[in-house]
C-alpha cells in the first residue's frame, strides 16, 4: 500500500522568485502569487503546512486593472469608532501607497488564519526594479498577465 507523503518542516526546500510587475493586471498576478506563497504549484503540497516559497514582486507601481475598475473599485477600513469609516478608490490606494495595493490584492486570496499570514509574510514588494535579496539569488518567474 501506498502512503501520501505529507512535507513538514524538515522535509520543504525554499526558492526565490522575482516577479516583474509592469504591465500585468492585479488579479492574475495576485492570484498567481498567492498560489506560489501557498506551495500549490509543487508536487508536495500539504494544506496544513507552510510549504510555499518566497516572492519578489517588482514595479509595483505599473500594475494595471482593466475596465473602469480603478474608479468603481472602492477599499474600505474602520476605526472602530462612530463615523470612522475611512474609504478610498483603487486608484487614490494605488497612488497613495503601490505596495499596499498589490500586498492586498494578494493577502486576499491567502488563507485568513495564522497560517496565512505566515504564508504572507514571504511576499516582498517594492517599487521600482530594484529590490535587496540578490544574495538569496532569486529566479525570474514568468507568466502571463
Amino acid at each position: 500500500m501506498r502512503q501520501t507523503t505529507m512535507a513538514n518542516a524538515a522535509t520543504i526546500e525554499r526558492k526565490w522568485y522575482v516577479i516583474d510587475a509592469a504591465g500585468l493586471t492585479l488579479g492574475r498576478l495576485a492570484s498567481e502569487v498567492a498560489t506560489v506563497l501557498r506551495g500549490k504549484n509543487k508536487p508536495t503540497y500539504t494544506p496544513h503546512v507552510d510549504c510555499g516559497d518566497y516572492v519578489i514582486v517588482v514595479n509595483a507601481e505599473k500594475v494595471v486593472m482593466t475596465g473602469k475598475k480603478l474608479d468603481s473599485v472602492k477599499y474600505y477600513r474602520h476605526s472602530g469608532w462612530l463615523g470612522g469609516l475611512k474609504v478610498k478608490t483603487a486608484r487614490q490606494f494605488q497612488d497613495q501607497n503601490p505596495t499596499g495595493f498589490v500586498e492586498a490584492a494578494v493577502k486576499g486570496m491567502l488563507p485568513h488564519n495564522t497560517l496565512g499570514r505566515k504564508q504572507g509574510m514571504k511576499l516582498f514588494v517594492y517599487t521600482g526594479s530594484e529590490h535587496p535579496h540578490a544574495a538569496q539569488k532569486p529566479e525570474v518567474m514568468e507568466f502571463k498577465g
